[in-house]
């Protein structure tokens, strides 16, 4: 057989095995592009979705429960309350207040008028002030601020919970970084061609001691208090701990932090930071801002931080036109307070953390306050109703009430110093009734302070079990 007609016969058979599989492909028994089944129908149109909208702003809230709930009877609950004063291992002084948080109805009490160290439970004083004026939605800014050519001030509005690094918009302590801070500056050094600068700082927003004097100097070392200063990072600690060693100069070591911060950056800091003031003059190049103060009031609440503490009263004492110190925040909480309707008559603010010594509250008056966090009628106040820690679960009573009727039905502020316990807030009974309470002794026996925790924690707990109302 020729070349040719091998040709002819190899194409033949090509051209029947590619017409075979033409076939089976469109039988669709082959993979391949064609068919012999019909077209598919032309799809749906693709649903139209309604236009997104902004959703209503998040607000802090209660258990919606029931004005016509049952409240115990008084009677049953002055006995409780007999019995809690009686009891010697809580020592000769124990003031208790418990009332109807709806009607105001007194139904336990002895010793409510008497004044007792509050330690502590002062703070909801300076969160119902701040959270009155100058409101939840403030926030504290820190700002750089140029000065003539090449001279960077960093200035301090107030903001404590600085991170060294970028901000966490989800975080308290750290929502602004001074890494962001350092970023907007360079960008805007880089328009003219600077790269080199030299950093001052403006920390004049607080005046005063940065310690209250009314503070043994020993809880500075020990980490239970930072100075105050305009402007830190996380707090001042020097550690990662709750009482860690803080910084002797906050507000200084925070620039230190920028400088490091604008060298990442490629800015160059000549030399070391000085304090200056800042020009009026001088063009703000950048701006970072803390968490709402609303959410700061939470967080030292939740954590009992004195520092933020009294951070945030000499922010209230700034916003009624007193200095920013340790004596006007004191003042200005006071006022703000007594506004609101309570009637501190007697009453001793030595400073607004309940850290220092020489202040007197009686549960009547810790009681009023806190009846007003809980009070539907001041929705600006609602938040530190809802920041209170949570028995059993959150803050500084994450590890109380944990065999007990009170846990999760239980918001309060803690009290503790050397021979005082303290605890103030409101627990939910059995009934779904609301009842406010302050319990505050100060002259625990020595050694007897644990104990006398848990005797109060016993009898919030016998509060919320009790189904007493006859």
């Amino acid at each position: 057989m020729g070349w040719g007609t091998r040709a002819g016969v190899a194409l033949g058979v090509v051209l029947a095995l590619t017409g075979g599989y033409l076939v089976a492909d469109a039988a669709d028994v082959v993979p391949g592009l064609l068919t012999t089944e019909p077209l598919p129908p032309e799809p749906a149109p693709f649903p139209d979705a309604p236009g997104a909208v902004a959703a209503p702003p998040l607000v802090a809230g209660l258990p919606v429960l029931d004005d016509a709930a049952p409240v115990p009877a008084a009677g049953t609950v002055q006995e409780l309350t007999d019995a809690l004063v009686a009891d010697q291992r809580l020592g000769p002084r124990v003031g208790a207040l418990v009332l109807d948080a709806t009607t105001g109805e007194v139904l336990g009490e002895a010793g409510a008028g008497t004044g007792h160290v509050p330690a502590s439970t002062i703070k909801v004083l300076t969160a119902a002030a701040a959270l009155t004026s100058p409101g939840p939605r403030t926030t504290l800014v820190t700002r750089a601020v140029l000065e003539g050519q090449d001279t960077v001030v960093l200035v301090g509005g107030g903001d404590m919970m600085l991170a060294a690094g970028a901000g966490d918009p989800t975080a308290v302590n750290g929502r602004a970084g001074l890494a962001d801070l350092a970023a907007q500056v360079s960008e805007e050094l880089r328009l003219t061609g600077r790269t080199t600068v030299t950093l001052r700082l403006d920390d004049t927003y607080f005046t005063g001691p940065a310690v209250n004097p009314s503070v043994f100097p020993g809880n500075v070392p020990a980490g239970y208090i930072a100075p105050v200063a305009a402007l830190a990072v996380d707090i001042a600690r020097l550690e990662d701990e709750e009482y860690a060693r803080r910084a002797e100069d906050p507000a200084l070591a925070a620039a230190q932090a920028f400088a490091t911060a604008l060298g990442e950056q490629g800015i160059t800091v000549e030399g070391d930071p000085v304090r200056a003031p800042a020009p009026d003059d001088g063009r703000v190049v950048g701006e970072v801002e803390s968490a709402p103060l609303g959410d700061v009031v939470d967080y030292l609440l939740q954590h009992s931080d004195n520092t933020i503490t009294e951070v945030v009263g000499r922010v209230v004492a700034l916003d009624a036109g007193l200095p920013g110190s340790a004596e006007g925040a004191t003042q200005a909480v006071r006022a703000a307070v007594e506004r609101l309707g309570v009637d501190l008559t007697g009453a001793v603010l030595a400073d607004c953390s309940g850290l220092g010594d020489g202040s007197s509250l009686t549960p009547r008056q810790l009681a009023d306050v806190v009846r007003l966090l809980a009070d539907a009628g001041h929705p600006q106040l609602r938040t530190a109703a809802v920041g209170l820690p949570v028995a059993g679960l959150s803050g500084t009573l994450d590890d109380r009430f944990l065999d007990n009727a009170g846990r999760g039905v239980v918001r309060a502020k803690t009290g503790s110093l050397p021979n005082v316990t303290s605890l103030a807030g409101t627990v939910v009974t059995a009934d779904d009734r609301l009842l406010v309470f302050a319990l505050m002794t100060d002259a625990v026996p020595d050694g007897g302070t644990y104990g006398a925790r848990i005797i109060l924690d016993d009898f919030v707990g016998t509060l919320a079990e009790c189904g007493c109302t006859g």
